[in-house]
C-alpha cells in the first residue's frame, strides 16, 4: 500500500474541510508547492490533490497551482475536482499530472469515463464519495440514491483501474477510517486498485489499511495536525509490502555496513523471500545467483550478521543494512570483502 499525502486547494490556498463542508475550510499550509516538496522529501510515492473550487463549480479553477507542483515536486501526482470533459483530462495529463480523478461524471456522464479510460488507461481513476452509503457529487453538495459499491462495480465493468473511495461521514474528523466499507469494496471488486480516503487519524489506521492490502491511503488532516508522521507511515507501508522492492527486478542489492564504524563489509543480493527472512530473524539472508538458492550469512562459519537497521534508497531498489558482524565478513578471512584498492 502507498501513502498519499493530500493537498486540497480552495481559492488558491491549502485547506482542509470537515465532512466536505466548504464553510469549515481551514488553511493548513502557507504554500502548496513547498508543501509538496516537503511531502516528497518525507518519502511520498504519490501526492493526492483536489481542486475544491473545481469540484464545487464544475471546471478547473486552480490549474496553474497544480501544474506548477507537477513540474517541481519530483513525484507523481493525482488530481481530482471539476474534471468533467475529455479536454480537461487531456490538458492535465499533457501538463504533467500522472493520474486524473473523475468524480461526478462517473454518475452523470459515464460515456466520458469510457472515453477517458480508452484513451488514457491507468492514468484515469474514479473518485466515489458517499455519505452513509449513498454517493454524493459536485463537491459533495448533491446527493443520489446510488450505493457506493454498486457504482464501483459499474466502474469496474467500464475498465477503470483505480477507485478512490471517500467515506464523507468520517472525513476530516480524525476519528478513524470505516474499515468495513473497504472490506466490502475489496470483496466486490476483482480487478481494481482501491484507495482509501477519509478518516485516517494516526499510524493505527495505516496499519489497519495495510492489513486489507489496499492500493493506497490518502492522508490529509492527520499529517497537517502532526498526528501522523508521513515518513513513518511511508516506511511502514514498505515494510508491510515487500513486493514494492521487487517491481524492477527479482533481486535487490544489499550493502552491509558495520553499525558502529560504518565500514562497508560486503555486498549481497536479496529476493523477496530472503529479505523477509532477514527482517523476521534479525540476521542477514541472501539469494545466491550462482547456486540459485537462499543462504544465511554465518550458517557454516558462525560469522553471523545481526541486524540493527535497514535503510532503502530513494528508488526503493537498493538497501543499506547496518549490522553487528561476528568474525570476518569475507570468506578470505578479511574483515571486509572490500579489502583491495583499485584507485
Amino acid at each position: 500500500m502507498i501513502v498519499l499525502p493530500a493537498i486540497d486547494i480552495l481559492d488558491g490556498k491549502c485547506v482542509q474541510l470537515v465532512q466536505g463542508e466548504y464553510g469549515s475550510a481551514e488553511k493548513v499550509a502557507a504554500d502548496a508547492v513547498e508543501t509538496a516538496l516537503k511531502f516528497a522529501a518525507d518519502g511520498a510515492e504519490y501526492i493526492h490533490m483536489v481542486d475544491l473550487n473545481g469540484a464545487r463549480d464544475g471546471g478547473p479553477k486552480n490549474a496553474g497551482i497544480f501544474i506548477d507542483i507537477a513540474r517541481r515536486a519530483g513525484v507523481p501526482l493525482e488530481l481530482g475536482g471539476g474534471i468533467r470533459s475529455l479536454e480537461t483530462v487531456d490538458y492535465y495529463i499533457k501538463n504533467g499530472i500522472s493520474r486524473v480523478i473523475l468524480g461526478s461524471v462517473a454518475l452523470t456522464d459515464k460515456e466520458l469515463v469510457v472515453k477517458a479510460v480508452k484513451k488514457h488507461g491507468d492514468k484515469i481513476a474514479v473518485g466515489i464519495d458517499a455519505k452513509g452509503r449513498k454517493v454524493k457529487t459536485q463537491g459533495w453538495l448533491v446527493a443520489s440514491e446510488l450505493d457506493f459499491v454498486e457504482l464501483a462495480l459499474e466502474m469496474e465493468k467500464i475498465g477503470v483501474d483505480n477507485i478512490i473511495y471517500t467515506n464523507i461521514d468520517v472525513e476530516g474528523l480524525l476519528g478513524g477510517v470505516n474499515l468495513e466499507h473497504y472490506k466490502e469494496l475489496k470483496a466486490a471488486l476483482k480487478n481494481v486498485k482501491i484507495t482509501a480516503s477519509g478518516g485516517v487519524s494516526d499510524m493505527q489506521d495505516i496499519i489497519n489499511l495495510c492489513g486489507l492490502d489496499l492500493y493506497g491511503a490518502i492522508c490529509g488532516k492527520s499529517i497537517y495536525t502532526g498526528r501522523l508522521d508521513l515518513r513513518q507511515a511511508v516506511e511502514y507501508s514498505y515494510a508491510s509490502d515487500l513486493r514494492k522492492f521487487f517491481v524492477k527486478s527479482d533481486l535487490i542489492a544489499a550493502v552491509i555496513q558495520d553499525y558502529k564504524t560504518g565500514e562497508v563489509l560486503m555486498l549481497g543480493y536479496m529476493n523477496e523471500e530472503s529479505l523477509r527472512l532477514t527482517i523476521e530473524t534479525g540476521r542477514t539472508w541472501f539469494y545466491s545467483r550462482s547456486k540459485n538458492k537462499l543462504w544465511n550469512k554465518g550458517e557454516t562459519t558462525g560469522h553471523f550478521q545481526d541486524i540493527k537497521n535497514i535503510y532503502f534508497d530513494c528508488d526503493a531498489d537498493a538497501l543499506v543494512i547496518k549490522a553487528e558482524q561476528t568474525g570476518d565478513a569475507c570468506h578470505t578471512l578479511n574483515r571486509s570483502c572490500f579489502y583491495r584498492r583499485l584507485v
